[in-house]
């Protein structure tokens, strides 16, 4: 029998797929399957990833298998009524067209139970505005991934703050030329520096 843990960690999409439907068919609860398989698999990941065991290839393959094992599950959290961990709009600001790192991360907050609103790239401020007063978002998560990008970070959250709904969420921001001295300065909640430590950061803003 498969199991949906290890297809994750091993980045085997079409085996948790597989595993995902011989456990719902077995009877397994869906929110179970995602608390207790589908996140400690994707915490392993992020930890492994962490330590250098893994690198950014094997991490976007156990996000992909985690996606093909939600593709199914989601629908059936959705009936059952499940809360998720936290509403998140992620989104490559304006002028950056750059997505893997934001892909891996939006993948990694999934797999970690949040609900993800996945604005895309060159993403302009009002449409975190609108997905904050429209969608119940609660986190925006903002990535930069080139240096002449990184002021339409701030220039979002002033957005945020100009429109009036910036009380009503946490923001967290990263990418590679972003530092935890540039998210302070430009009035950040927080900084995360990888895809692994982006979840524990969203976690805590969340909580």
């Amino acid at each position: 029998m498969l199991s949906l843990y290890d297809t994750i960690l091993n980045g085997n999409a079409k085996g948790a797929a597989a595993a995902t439907r011989q456990r719902l068919d077995e009877g397994a609860a869906a929110l179970d399957l995602v608390q207790q398989e589908m996140v400690p698999a994707m915490d392993e990941v992020g930890r492994r990833f962490e330590c250098e065991d893994y690198f950014v290839p094997q991490l976007l393959l156990s996000a992909r298998a985690m996606k093909a094992a939600l593709e199914l599950i989601r629908p059936l959290l959705a009936a059952g009524g499940a809360e998720p961990a936290g509403r998140v709009a992620i989104g490559t600001v304006k002028g950056d067209l750059h997505d893997i790192g934001k892909n891996i991360v939006a993948a990694m907050l999934e797999g970690a139970g949040f609900e993800v609103i996945d604005l895309g790239a060159d993403v302009p401020p009002q449409a975190f505005v609108d997905a904050i007063r429209n969608r119940g978002v609660r986190l925006v998560a903002l990535s930069a991934l080139i240096t002449v990008t990184m002021p339409s970070m701030k220039t979002t959250i002033d957005a945020l703050s100009a429109a009036g709904v910036r009380d009503m969420v946490k923001v967290m921001v990263g990418g590679a030329p972003v530092t935890q001295r540039y998210a302070d300065e430009i009035g950040a909640d927080g900084y995360t520096e990888n895809a692994a430590s982006a979840v524990a950061l969203a976690r805590r803003l969340c909580a």
